[in-house]
């Protein structure tokens, strides 16, 4: 499948998390799921086992805009890791380099920190990554291009940045390093990863 970009408030809905971030639609009809018709007995059937663990694994994909392929791709690599396999999967989603851009305050969504990434204004270690699914390392320095910080877009974006533990920032030369993966219980993102390994594993 394609990279979705359709309305965000819709799929919000649907897993009933405001997986995009602040959103004054998704807060007004967030007990309301997405469809013409609003909520109606179907839909309030209980649910298979199966189809709650694939609900799981499609929010971890839209939360972080990966696709099938990509996500089956790092889940076998986390498989393959020593450690708890969920929560390596979402370290390693936390380590690709548009989630990072995101986290650094770059930009406002990952969707913008992957347009910038994909647009050649970030560097990485001093050299310019144009792939959004870069995996870092602990100790990769993570910057904005010399001649792209005067950006607006990005001005805009660190006004309202957050800080993490597993980034350090500078702001006045516009870079962050990644320490380190992050700890499971410091994502904040609400995903049972338990039940995407329990999905892969049938």
């Amino acid at each position: 499948m394609a990279r979705y970009i359709g309305p965000k408030t819709k799929i919000a809905r649907k897993f009933g998390a405001a997986i995009y971030g602040d959103d004054k639609n998704f807060e007004r009809r967030k007990n309301q799921p997405p469809g013409q018709h609003g909520p109606n007995k179907r839909r309030g059937a209980k649910r298979s086992e199966y189809a709650i663990q694939l609900t799981e694994k499609q929010k971890a994909k839209y939360t972080y805009g990966i696709l099938e392929r990509q996500f089956a791709n790092l889940y076998d690599k986390a498989s393959r890791s020593k450690g708890v396999t969920g929560e390596v999967l979402l370290q390693l989603c936390e380590s690709r380099l548009d989630n990072v851009v995101y986290r650094l305050g770059f930009a406002k969504s990952r969707a913008g920190a992957r347009q910038l990434v994909s647009h050649r204004h970030i560097t990485v270690n001093g050299e310019v990554v144009n792939i959004p699914s870069y995996l870092l390392k602990a100790g990769d320095v993570v910057a904005v291009r010399e001649k792209s910080k005067s950006l607006d877009v990005i001005a805009d974006a660190l006004a309202s940045k957050s800080t993490y533990e597993w980034l350090q920032f500078n702001d006045e030369k516009k870079e962050g390093t990644f320490v380190s993966a992050p700890e499971r219980i410091q994502i904040p993102e609400d995903i049972k990863e338990q039940l995407i390994v329990e999905l892969y594993n049938k």
